[in-house]
Order: C-alpha cells, then sequence, then structure tokens
C-alpha cells in the first residue's frame, strides 16, 4: 500500500505501486477501428465471470542513483473484461512492469498478459492475453453513462484481506475535478463511499451490470472516501486510441487565476453579471501563445460560461473546474472561446495541438522511463523531476530542499520551451570534487558564467570548453570549480570505482 498527498497537501490517498508498460500497435490498430462499443443496452450476464484478478512484477529506477534500479517487487490489482478480449485495469496497476500475469474469478490458473496501452494522466490500461482459452466463454461486461449523484453502485475487485472477490456496495457522493495521485493532474472523478482497498484498484464500478468507472484512489486518513475513473474519462482513452496511438490531453497553454473580488473584475472592465477568469501567464509554443494575452479575460469555453471562482456547470447545478471542456477534447482539435480584452468581447478559434506534458517545467510523474543524468567529475548532474522528489518520500514536499520544491509552487511554467531545472545531484567522492562531498541538491545556473537551460546544454557547454576549468554556478552567485583537465583523465576511473556503466543516460548518448 502506498500513500501519497494531493497537489494541495491536504489529502493522503493510497494506490498500488507502479508497474510497466509493453506495446502491440498492430493489435491496437485491429482492435480500435472495430470500435469499442459504449453500449447502455446488452444482455445480462453473471458479472462475477468477468472480473479478473492482476498479478504483476515491477522494477522502478532509482532516482538517488540513476543508473540503477530499485528491484523487482510482486502487487496485485483487479481488472475486468471488455469487448474484443481487452482487460480492462489502472495504469498504476501495470507501470514499470516486467512480469504481468491475470487470473479469472473462481479460476486457479495464472496467464501471462500483455499491456498494449496505458493512460498514466488518467490511470487507465488495457491488457491482452495471448492464450485464447482465457477468454474462451466469459463474458464481456459493456459501458453505461455517467451516473448521477445518490445512485447507487456496486464494486468489485480483489482487496487485501483474503483472496476471493470482494462485491461491496455504495452510492456516487458527488463527481468533479479530483487529483489524480498516479499522475498529480486533475481530471473528473467519482467520489464513491463504498468500501475500497488497496487491491481494488483497477476493479470496475457498476450500474446495472454496465461499467461507470474504474476504481483508482481512496483517502487513507477517512472512512470509506474512494475514488473512480468515471466512464467520459475512459471514452475519452478509447477515442484518443482509435489510431493506434495513445497522444494524451492537449493544453491550452496559460495559467488563470479566479476573479471572485469585485475590485479586481472592475479594474479589468467586466460588466454586471459578466463572469469569467484571469489570464496572467502564457505558456511559451502552446496553444494561447500569439493568441491571447495576459490580461484577457477567459468568460466562456466551448458551450460553457465560466464562473469566477474557474468552473463551468457541467450538469444541471453541478460544477466542476473549466479544464473538462478541454479535456473532453482531443490534441489537434479545435476549441471556441470567447474573451474580453480591455473590455471588449472578442472570440476565438484555436487548435490544441499541443500536450499537456509539455507545458510543466517540472514533469510530474513519469513511468516507462530511465532518468536522465550525467556525470563530470564525479558530480551527478539531473533535470528535476516529481519522480526525483518523491526520493524524499511520500512528505517531500516538506522533507525536499525548497529550493527543488518552488518550481512546483510557482506554477510550474517554463520560461522557454525545452527548459528544464538542472540539479547537482550529489559527488561521487574523488580527488577531483574534493571538498565539494556535502554539496546535494544544487540547482546550476549558469557554466562558465553562461545561463543553461536544460541538462543538454549543460553538457554541451561543459565538453565544449577549451578553459582550464569548468564553473557550475546558482542563481545566488555561489560557484563550484572544477579543474577540466582532472576531470576528464580521472572519468574512467571513478566510474569504475562505482561502477558506473556510462557516464550519461541513455538519452544523452544519443
Amino acid at each position: 500500500m502506498k500513500k501519497q498527498n494531493s497537489s494541495r497537501g491536504i489529502k493522503r490517498y493510497w494506490f498500488l505501486p507502479n508497474l510497466f508498460q509493453a506495446r502491440s500497435i498492430f493489435f491496437l490498430m485491429i482492435i480500435f477501428l472495430l470500435g469499442v462499443t459504449f453500449s447502455i443496452y446488452a444482455d445480462p450476464v453473471d458479472v462475477r465471470e468477468a472480473i479478473v484478478k492482476v498479478y504483476t512484477v515491477n522494477n522502478s529506477p532509482d532516482y538517488y542513483n540513476p543508473w540503477s534500479m530499485r528491484g523487482p517487487q510482486g502487487v496485485s490489482g483487479s481488472g475486468c473484461i471488455i469487448e474484443h478480449n481487452l482487460i480492462l485495469t489502472n495504469a498504476h496497476v501495470v507501470s514499470d512492469h516486467t512480469f504481468l500475469q491475470v487470473r479469472k474469478y473462481g479460476d486457479t490458473e495464472r496467464y501471462q498478459a500483455q499491456v498494449i496501452a496505458v493512460s498514466h494522466l488518467t490511470d487507465l490500461a488495457l491488457l491482452k492475453v495471448e492464450d485464447p482459452t482465457f477468454f474462451a466463454g466469459e463474458p464481456a461486461l459493456s459501458f453505461g453513462e455517467l451516473p448521477e449523484t445518490q445512485q447507487e453502485v456496486l464494486v468489485y475487485g480483489f482487496p487485501m484481506g483474503g483472496d476471493m472477490l470482494s462485491i461491496t456496495k455504495g452510492i456516487i457522493s458527488r463527481i468533479e475535478h479530483q487529483p489524480y495521485v498516479h499522475s498529480s493532474s486533475s481530471f473528473l472523478a467519482g467520489q464513491i463511499d463504498a468500501a475500497i482497498n488497496p487491491g481494488n484498484s483497477g476493479g470496475p464500478v457498476l450500474v446495472d451490470g454496465k461499467i461507470v468507472g474504474v476504481v483508482m484512489q481512496g483517502i487513507s486518513s477517512s472512512q470509506n472516501i474512494g475514488y473512480m475513473v468515471p466512464v467520459p474519462v475512459i471514452r475519452h482513452f478509447f477515442d484518443d486510441l482509435q489510431d493506434g496511438n495513445y497522444d494524451g490531453y492537449p493544453s491550452l497553454g496559460v495559467s488563470l487565476q479566479d476573479m471572485e473580488n469585485p475590485g479586481l473584475r472592475k479594474y479589468y472592465q467586466m460588466e454586471e453579471g459578466q463572469s469569467g477568469v484571469l489570464i496572467n501567464q502564457i505558456i511559451p509554443g502552446s496553444p494561447a501563445d500569439g493568441n491571447l494575452q495576459t490580461g484577457d479575460i477567459l468568460l466562456s469555453i466551448g458551450d460553457y460560461s465560466i464562473g469566477n471562482d474557474g468552473t463551468i456547470e457541467f450538469r444541471t447545478n453541478e460544477r466542476t473546474q473549466l479544464t473538462y471542456v478541454i479535456q473532453q477534447k482531443q490534441i489537434g482539435e479545435n476549441i471556441r472561446m470567447e474573451i474580453l480584452r480591455e473590455g471588449k468581447k472578442i472570440s476565438l478559434d484555436l487548435n490544441l495541438f499541443r500536450s499537456l506534458k509539455k507545458d510543466q517545467l517540472v514533469p510530474m510523474e513519469e513511468y516507462e522511463t530511465l532518468p536522465s543524468y550525467y556525470i563530470y567529475g564525479g558530480l551527478i548532474l539531473c533535470p528535476l523531476t516529481k519522480n526525483l522528489l518523491d526520493i524524499w518520500g511520500a512528505q517531500w514536499y516538506q522533507s525536499a530542499p525548497k529550493e527543488l520544491i518552488y518550481p512546483l509552487l510557482n506554477s510550474n511554467i517554463p520560461e522557454r520551451e525545452g527548459q528544464q531545472v538542472v540539479v547537482l545531484l550529489k559527488a561521487l567522492a574523488a580527488k577531483v570534487n574534493q571538498g565539494y562531498q556535502n554539496v546535494n541538491s544544487w540547482v546550476v545556473d549558469k557554466v562558465n558564467g553562461e545561463k543553461i537551460w536544460n541538462l543538454r546544454e549543460l553538457i554541451e557547454k561543459v565538453e565544449n570548453s577549451l578553459d582550464p576549468y569548468i564553473v557550475l554556478e546558482d542563481k545566488w552567485g555561489q560557484q563550484i570549480v572544477v579543474d577540466r583537465v582532472e576531470a576528464e583523465n580521472t572519468e574512467q576511473e571513478i566510474l569504475q570505482t562505482y561502477r558506473i556503466p556510462f557516464d550519461r543516460s541513455e538519452d544523452l548518448r544519443k
């Protein structure tokens, strides 16, 4: 069981550990060109026969020693059989996996499985089993519609406390945006009060025998507060896969501020009865760049008016974040909006050509990806990521160095495309770095007096320099000076001493 705090640092969530992604593009093309049916009518089936237990072995990277892995560990989760001989589960049940098996309800045999598609942003994954006998005679669950609040639901899965199938009953308490722990991103989520526990993750939430959501996380400090990935988010996942590739979610590329203060609204020439949110930052290279301006008021988006608190009414008397409208779109689609600029209304159509992941200075959780690193003079340098912050544990926002946390608290928006926060993680003790061996988590701003914007730029400046010394400098002017010739002459010796195969990660060797 894993605990982690939400982005607000208030709630504590649990979810199963992370496992690995496999790809089968040809298989996806066949399946999703046929289409996964979201049918509201289907013949009655014994739901229990469609529930499976997922057994995984994962192996995640060690971000404190970025050339190493943490070692394999085994966990389990739940899933369900859907059309076209597919199994739907959570991404966090299968991310970073090295071996994967599934077992049907009432059966004793485990079958080897593969991941064919995964959305880490929305914590969803699809599995396939090569052995055709696995699906023989088994029913496939169909999909229903987004349930109403107070509607009764059943949760199926294999939680801790036993090995047999568990079925719990509850109601939909509310539907609104919540942070998904697996990606630290906010999406539409359904809160349910049915008893769920570690191991339930990936199991279906059903109404009248049809899937309305997938269990993903719960709040450990509360009683019976759990969350599901609702069917509109699942539908977006399948629609995205129609071409055989998963692209993710689009980004508008702005930072927004609520306008609940009357003085703020008057200052920006808003009329009585108008509502909206203030655009206070534009992300370089985003769809908003060159189309929207700081100081614009976003009044409406799609068919929805925006409240001064940044919400829209997605169903009668039910409100959620305005990003709901953007998250209904696929990358490459257009979105209509109305803005107020210097007191004048303007209508715009923007193409959402850019992925949400590209608009973050500090990348959030990453999976199936090895960390980037570069070693020079025994100094280990790497980009700042949420995965790196996790080495400080579940309470990283309290225990990690404040300099590393600051970019996340300060909207996490880059000044330019491709920008990274480059961190001197630690030093591998050697003569060349004597006196720097207690330096750690130190943010590098300049190399030999020149500003660097990412790790590749740092490497380029270091390796193209003919100066006798390499000077690393932080934004306060503190310096680390390395003898260039000595660093080059002792490079292989340091790597051999610490049994490190390469001085840089594979992505930087290409």
